[in-house]
């Protein structure tokens, strides 16, 4: 279980990886990050500079100068930058319970706003609303999401208990 926010390192690895793809400025990494969740998450200025700051500080990134850009700080990975980023893949790979956690915890906090009597939420009618019709939408795109990545959406008829078991991973509730 999560205590709170995202996993730590994320929007660092993110950048990581763009910059291993090719030189960038930080709006275009605000923007690429945007697409990669498509379009729900955009980090703030705020946190992209300062990583890319410490980046070159740590030798993982360097500025690159560009004739056809000069007012644009490009940033480029080093040597040093790609071992970083071979190890922020295994660190994140082992990441996705975090993951999970967040998407459950949110939607859970989410469908307790529609239904749990304790919660007076009051939703626009013109507007997103804490109810079953969007609840339902939600769960639509996400099947619709696992479609297109990984194929046929077949349902897991597991408890937690269960499916955790079944996996071979430690169940803690």
């Amino acid at each position: 279980m999560r205590k709170s926010g995202p996993p730590k390192g994320l929007i660092s690895y993110l950048v990581l990886e763009l910059l291993g793809e090719k030189p960038r400025y930080g709006y275009e990494i605000l923007k690429k990050i945007r697409e990669i969740s498509g379009g729900h998450w955009e980090p703030s200025y705020g946190s992209v500079y300062p990583i890319l700051y410490k980046f070159e500080e740590k030798g993982w990134a360097e500025r690159v100068e560009r004739e056809d850009e000069p007012d644009r700080k490009y940033f480029a990975l080093t040597d040093s930058g790609r071992d970083e980023l071979l190890e922020k893949r295994v660190e994140t790979g082992g990441k996705a319970r975090e993951f999970a956690d967040i998407i459950l915890g949110f939607y859970h906090v989410y469908v307790a706003f529609a239904t749990d009597g304790r919660f007076d939420v009051e939703s626009p009618e013109d507007a997103w609303r804490f109810d079953e019709t969007f609840s339902s939408w939600i769960i639509e795109q996400l099947i619709r999401h696992h479609e297109r990545d990984f194929g046929s959406f077949e349902r897991i008829d597991d408890t937690p208990e269960a499916f955790y078991e079944r996996q071979d991973i430690e169940f803690d509730s």
